[in-house]
């Protein structure tokens, strides 16, 4: 990690990670909010809290959802008060669509055999399990998406990077976004 001195000077950067689940989004957004000094605000993680909280697996709350709108939109509000904010990345299945006038967006992108890997590994559930739970949450998000905000995640247009985690090690994919940001930085 760079020193404060060594940091690239943008103030008020913004910077959304956008990616399907187990694409290595939350890792990026991670490294990118530490390597740049900058908050990090996670939806995944405010959507494993809401189940939580509901005693819901992540299957039911995706559900419920489909149902009940509300419960994305307090997701979404929630990335669009902390871009306002700025200094901040966000890491959220949406992110792009929903930050206000962010400065990079980023779409991390992973074979779906090795995402199903990566979640079944993080969570220490089966790989069946893990593809079973990720077709219904990510059926259910696109239907969800294109109902009620006429977004189509499949739509990548949006993006200024788009990358396939699966062809580097984590720390290649790290080092050639924390460029990405540099670069932007300096050329501003």
């Amino acid at each position: 990690m760079n020193n404060p001195s060594e940091r690239p000077s943008c103030r008020g950067l913004v910077i959304t990670v956008s990616g399907l689940h187990g694409s290595g989004r939350s890792t990026h957004a991670l490294k990118l909010a530490e390597a740049f000094g900058l908050r990090y605000v996670s939806s995944g993680t405010i959507f494993r809290q809401m189940a939580e909280e509901r005693e819901l697996s992540l299957e039911e709350l995706s559900k419920l959802t489909d149902e009940d709108p509300e419960l994305d939109k307090v997701i979404d509000e929630r990335a669009r008060e902390e871009s306002a904010k700025g200094e901040v990345v966000i890491d959220a299945t949406l992110s792009g669509w929903m930050a206000k006038d962010p400065d990079i967006r980023i779409f991390l992108t992973t074979p779906f055999e090795s995402r199903i890997r990566r979640i079944a590994d993080r969570e220490g559930i089966s790989y069946e399990e893990a593809k079973r739970e990720t077709v219904v949450r990510e059926e259910s998000e696109s239907e969800r998406f294109l109902k009620f905000y006429d977004v189509d995640i499949k739509d990548l247009s949006i993006y200024d990077v788009v990358l396939n985690t699966d062809l580097f090690k984590p720390k290649g994919t790290a080092r050639i976004l924390k460029r990405v940001v540099e670069e932007y930085c300096s050329a501003g």
